[in-house]
């Protein structure tokens, strides 16, 4: 599957964002703030914590001009420039997620802090030194050229500047039918171990990298999301359609199960340029 129709048939998207921010205001969408949309607008793992890990582990400050590489609806910019007060480049590759987060940030009055670009996290259109930081959230295991996407991170960064990441780490009894699943059902490619995103991350110019295991914290959030998603059976497949909520929760249960077995998991990763 290519990564574009995967995030077409994605269960999260601005319209279902702003649909549960008005459920939850009584349909009044007015005056957001980028506080209304987090619970709704982070799809990642571990929320604004997983976040702010990783803009500590980047060394984000107020200064800072971070790129955010893959960043999807933009929920994580939002919140780096509400928080951190930094300016973020929102780097977006599918065309819907790319109009819906600027459109998101105009909504909440940070347009002026977060600008969404799209472009390819394999060919990064910024010139060399342009940012403080750079920050990504499970996005890498759609990228099949890694090394690419590393490297062009490096380029981008100013000397010294911090790469701080998540993604899925493959764990040595994921088997290659399963990778070939990962692959058709949820564009996930070239999914790699924390010891060979090291050496990427090392063969890509980073100094004092740093790698976390995941895995148990991941197991424990993924297993009350697929909870969760089956909870809101009735609601999500009222407004997605009952064969779209079903494929979403078969691919999703297939997915956890391979985190509750142990062959796949979730890894946090940094360096230096």
């Amino acid at each position: 599957m290519r990564v574009d129709d995967f995030y077409d048939r994605h269960p999260i998207s601005e319209h279902e964002v702003l649909a549960a921010v008005a459920r939850r205001r009584g349909g009044d969408l007015s005056q957001l703030s980028p506080d209304d949309l987090f619970e709704f607008d982070q799809d990642h793992y571990g929320g604004l914590q997983a976040v702010d890990e990783l803009a500590s582990r980047a060394g984000i400050a107020t200064a800072s001009h971070v790129l955010d590489v893959c960043a999807g609806l933009g929920g994580p910019a939002r919140f780096l420039a509400s928080r951190r007060r930094c300016r973020v480049l929102a780097l977006e590759h599918h065309a819907g997620r790319a109009a819906g987060a600027a459109r998101l940030n105009r909504l909440v009055g940070l347009d002026g802090q977060v600008r969404t670009v799209r472009g390819d996290a394999t060919a990064l259109p910024f010139r060399d030194g342009s940012f403080n930081a750079c920050v990504s959230q499970e996005a890498f295991l759609h990228v099949a050229d890694k090394l690419a996407a590393l490297a062009g991170c490096h380029r981008v960064l100013v000397p010294g500047g911090r790469l701080a990441f998540t993604d899925w780490i493959a764990h040595a009894t994921l088997g290659e039918r399963e990778r070939a699943r990962l692959a058709e059902w949820m564009a996930a490619t070239t999914l790699q171990s924390l010891e060979g995103y090291r050496a990427l991350l090392g063969r890509a110019g980073f100094v004092g990298v740093e790698s976390e295991d995941l895995s148990d914290e991941w197991r424990s959030i993924l297993r009350a999301r697929l909870a969760r998603l089956r909870a809101m059976r009735r609601d999500m497949a009222a407004r997605l359609g009952e064969a779209r909520f079903g494929e979403y929760e078969q691919l999703y249960a297939f997915f956890v199960g391979l985190v509750e077995e142990g062959k796949l998991g979730g890894g946090r990763f940094s360096g230096s340029a």
